[in-house]
């Protein structure tokens, strides 16, 4: 991990997101830009025409489920410690560890451990400050769920996924956890700040989204 700190020092990168709204995106011009992608982002990068720069997944149930479509990617993967049993070590793979000491934080030092915020998305962020990017631009964070019920709550998809771009991508027998975004937008807010005192920023270009943390930014507008 270390030989990733400030490796894009003064860039931009996008993270992202999975939510539906990149249906309603061109996202062709990411692929002259970084970015990071999350859980089942590769089931979009035969629609786009590429993949996302870099690839990040922290959730147990996602890795386990998932696990021999994430070994088969190609680029750099941040993967939780907690799932090294389900994929092992290589070349590309980087292991994160969020340590669940009850607090939550925002690491400046992911190689010494990273904070998930009850979103994967929060995990990416803390990577790209390591990194050195002066301004972090999101997509794909709709920050909306029609699917209801206690925050990690575990469940079972019954039929198709109306909560992400492919029907999919938890579809029917897909074991996952219910969203809790409270924490997700108290993990924003820390994000924001940090960045802020660095001098940095992160801006929001999700179409229609419910996040109201970031500045918000016309996608087109940034090319």
């Amino acid at each position: 991990m270390g030989e990733f700190e400030n490796n894009h020092l003064g860039q931009r990168c996008f993270i992202v997101g999975n939510g539906p709204s990149l249906n309603r995106m061109d996202l062709s011009p990411l692929q002259n830009e970084i970015t990071f992608g999350m859980n089942r982002i590769y089931l979009l990068f035969q629609i786009l025409g590429f993949q996302t720069t870099y690839y990040v997944s922290v959730n147990r149930h996602v890795i386990q489920q998932c696990a021999q479509d994430i070994k088969s990617l190609s680029i750099p993967k941040f993967i939780s410690w907690y799932g090294r049993h389900f994929i092992e070590f290589d070349p590309i793979i980087i292991y994160i560890r969020d340590p669940y000491d009850g607090t939550l934080s925002f690491s400046k030092k992911p190689v010494w451990y990273v904070s998930e915020g009850a979103t994967v998305t929060y995990v990416a962020m803390q990577i790209a400050f390591h990194m050195g990017f002066q301004q972090v631009i999101l997509v794909g964070i709709d920050h909306s769920f029609s699917t209801t019920g206690e925050p990690h709550q575990i469940i079972i998809s019954t039929g198709e996924d109306p909560d992400h771009f492919d029907p999919n991508y938890f579809g029917k027998g897909f074991r996952w956890q219910l969203p809790d975004l409270k924490t997700s937008e108290f993990a924003y807010h820390l994000a924001k700040e940090n960045f802020e005192q660095s001098g940095r920023e992160i801006l929001d270009a999700t179409v229609n989204g419910k996040l109201h943390v970031f500045p918000k930014v016309s996608f087109s507008s940034l090319f």
